[in-house]
Formats: structure tokens, C-alpha cells, sequence
């Protein structure tokens, strides 16, 4: 007996059924066996969800609370002063809220960067999505972690547990001008002994990388990264923007993640990454959000979009930025990183799938769905969502929205009044 059985919908140009069973997709086909749960999907598509491999999800209570700023002076006169005054409620619900965000519009998993990660565990909990959990480090002046920040990371140790199987920890130092080259190289150190992965802003803007070359003998921040032990098969770098050919060789060779923010760098005038130079040398490529202060989004859809566009920019060719590869690093390139034998919609895989409304307006036209999404994705196209084999989203309807959503007003309502 499955656990569900999703009828009638599109697989690869084909209308079959989908069974489910223990969070996999069990077999895929003319199924007729009982099921716990049956889901007529006629009119949808299934297709692999995405996985936001880069974002701060609490930031969706400070979205447009500065804008138009450069990087360094929004985060330290306006980001991190209005972050000081949240709450580990404050940070609950503002995650929770990004989770409705992030479902709506097509995720199952999403890597994360913010203070109080345990309050993140949380509302990751309660949302049934996958995620990475950061430990957050930033030092003061002297150097070291402030204890705020080390109580908070002691906390997410010792709240997540082996029932949390589908929400990961990792170290996440902030970036290379905000964590001593101390703290890092003793965050490479554990990494050996927990098994953890990084998550680590990298190259972000050319003052970043000017800055690190004065600093640390001419090396670029993945040189520098590179030689404290951080660049390696679990790593995440988010960013990337100013890389050099060795950067990409170093980054390739030692089989590390990058997460690529195509709106946020935009946004934020940090650069265009080159996303056609990073698939040649043969990096890891994946997508990311940023937070909402810095996107306003939290949409896959739109980053997708940005990331077509961008590579054909800086490529100066049409051809650059396809509609496969852009979907695959949205999509499968998370996969790895998130722990997820998933990424694609055949027997055996993990059970995350994404239904679309085929009736939607903008797919009337039905050459290529792929591309559809890619180049017109709307939020509203995706019915349902499903989750290691449960429903995120049926129908539209995430359980709990509205309550959610009224709990987010009262925060951002305390927080204008405080900034």
C-alpha cells in the first residue's frame, strides 16, 4: 500500500500516475494498488521543486527597510542596528513567514543564514520544508564571537535532534571582513571532526577582494578561504561575483558549492556573476535568494529569470544561460548540498515534487514548459508542493497561512516604531 498516489498528471511529456511511499517516489506509471491518499492532478505537470541554496529568511520583517544603499553601508547602518532588536519570537515568525514565501512559489528547501538559528529550527519544524540551519559567527573588535551569538549556536546544537531529518547544520561565518582568520581556521578544524558543512558569503564585491589582497599577501578571498582549510566538498560560498580563473579552478577542484544571488548582486551593485565561465571550468553552480532585504523576493521563479539573463549579458550571447542549465542549477544543483537524493521526478528519488497548473494563462501556448518557467514564472502556476512525500502545499492552500502571516504584521508593526 503507497502512501499516496498522485493520478493522471504529466511526467516527461507523458500522462501517468505517481505512487509515493516512505518519502520516495516508489514507482511511477498505470497504478492502481490502494493508497492511503489519492490526488487527482489531471491538467498539472510534476516536475523537481527548487532549492534555495543561499538566504537570510527571517530578513522578510525588514524587507524595504533600506534601499538603494551599497552594501557596506546598508548593512552596518541600517540591517544589523534594526537586527539588534529582534527577538527569538521576532526571528520564529519571520522565518515562518518566509516559509509560506518560499512554498508558495516553489521551494522544499532553503540554506540559511541568521541570528538565533534555533528559533529558524523551529518554524523549519513546523513548516515540514528541508533547510541547512547556520551557526552564526561574526566577531566583535577584539576579535572574538560575542556571546549573544555563541549561546544561540549552543542552542540550535542542543534543540536539533535525530528526528530532525531533514534539517542540516552547518558553520556559517559571516564573510572573511567580519570573522577572524583564527575563528575560521578553528571552523575548518571542526568541520573535520562534526562532519558539518560551511556557509560563508565569498567574493561578493570588489572592495571585498581589494581588501583581502592588502590584508593577506595578495590573495583573493578563495585563495585566502582556500588556505585556512574552508574550500571543500562542503562548502557553500554565496556569491562569487568577482572571481578569477584560479578562484574557479581552486572552487572546481575542490568539489565546493556556489550559490549564486543573480537579483540580490543586481540589486546591490556587487556585479554580475559569470555563470558561463563558472559551468566551463566545471564549478558546482546553484541558485539562492538572498534575503528579502537585499531581493525583495524569495522567489526561485524570478531568480531564475535574473540568472538567464545575466549569463547572457556577461557571456554577450543569446546562447548563454539556457533555460536547461538554469532550471538544473535551481533545481538538482541544490540537491547535493541539501542532503536530498532528489532533483528529478523518477522512481527512487526522494519525493519532492512540484504540481503546475498546465491551465494557467501563461502556459496556454505549451511549446516548452521548462522554459515557460524559466522566462514567465508566476507563483500561481504551482498548485501543490510536496515535501520528502508529504504536502507542503495542496490545492493552494498552505495550513496555517493566515495565522502566520497576522503574527508577521504585529512584528514588522513593533519594528517600524522601534526604527
Amino acid at each position: 500500500m503507497y502512501d499516496l498516489v498522485i493520478k493522471n498528471c504529466l511526467v516527461n511529456d507523458a500522462v501517468t500516475d505517481i505512487a509515493v511511499a516512505n518519502g520516495k517516489i516508489a514507482a511511477i506509471g498505470s497504478i492502481s494498488d490502494a493508497a492511503t491518499e489519492t490526488f487527482d492532478a489531471s491538467g498539472m505537470a510534476a516536475l523537481p521543486p527548487f532549492y534555495n541554496t543561499h538566504t537570510h529568511a527571517a530578513m522578510t520583517l525588514l524587507r524595504s527597510c533600506a534601499e538603494d544603499m551599497e552594501l557596506f553601508d546598508w548593512l552596518s547602518n541600517h540591517i544589523w542596528p534594526i537586527e539588534a532588536k529582534l527577538t527569538e519570537e521576532d526571528i520564529y515568525i519571520g522565518t515562518r513567514m518566509a516559509t509560506i514565501e518560499m512554498i508558495r512559489s516553489g521551494t522544499v528547501y532553503f540554506n540559511d543564514s541568521y541570528w538565533m538559528p534555533q528559533s529558524g529550527l523551529r518554524a523549519v519544524r513546523e513548516s515540514g520544508m528541508r533547510a541547512t540551519l547556520g551557526l552564526l559567527y561574526l566577531c566583535n573588535p577584539s576579535g572574538d564571537v560575542p556571546d549573544a551569538a555563541r549561546i544561540a549556536n549552543e542552542a540550535l546544537l542542543e534543540a536539533h535532534n535525530a528526528q530532525d531529518v531533514l534539517i542540516n547544520v552547518a558553520h556559517a561565518p559571516h564573510a572573511i571582513y567580519t570573522v577572524s582568520e583564527d575563528i575560521l581556521r578553528n571552523i575548518a578544524s571542526m568541520m573535520e571532526r562534526d562532519g558539518f558543512q560551511c556557509h560563508i558569503h565569498a567574493a561578493e564585491t570588489a572592495k571585498e577582494v581589494e581588501d583581502c589582497r592588502k590584508e593577506h599577501n595578495g590573495m583573493t578571498p578563495i585563495e585566502y578561504l582556500d588556505s585556512v582549510g574552508l574550500v571543500n566538498e562542503r562548502t557553500m560560498l554565496a556569491h562569487c561575483v568577482h572571481l578569477t580563473d584560479h578562484d574557479r579552478e581552486i572552487i572546481a577542484r575542490r568539489g565546493a558549492f556556489i550559490a549564486h544571488n543573480p537579483v540580490s548582486n543586481l540589486k546591490l551593485c556587487s556585479g554580475v556573476f559569470d555563470f558561463e565561465r563558472a559551468k566551463a571550468a566545471g564549478c558546482r553552480v546553484t541558485l539562492g535568494t538572498d534575503g528579502t532585504s537585499s531581493n525583495n523576493s524569495l522567489s526561485m521563479l524570478d531568480e531564475m529569470k535574473f540568472a538567464a539573463l545575466s549569463a547572457k549579458l556577461t557571456a554577450n550571447s543569446p546562447r548563454a544561460g539556457r533555460v536547461t542549465d538554469v532550471f538544473r542549477i535551481a533545481t538538482a544543483g541544490g540537491c547535493a548540498f541539501a542532503g536530498a537524493d532528489a532533483g528529478s521526478i523518477e522512481a527512487g528519488k526522494a519525493a519532492d515534487i512540484m504540481l503546475i497548473d498546465l491551465k494557467h494563462p501563461v502556459l496556454c501556448a505549451g511549446y516548452d514548459l521548462i522554459s515557460d518557467l524559466v522566462y514567465a514564472g508566476e507563483p500561481d502556476m504551482i498548485d501543490s508542493l510536496i515535501c520528502d512525500g508529504k504536502f507542503l502545499m495542496k490545492n493552494r492552500i498552505i495550513p496555517g497561512e493566515a495565522e502566520i502571516i497576522a503574527a508577521a504584521r504585529k512584528v514588522c508593526a513593533k519594528l517600524r516604531t522601534l526604527s
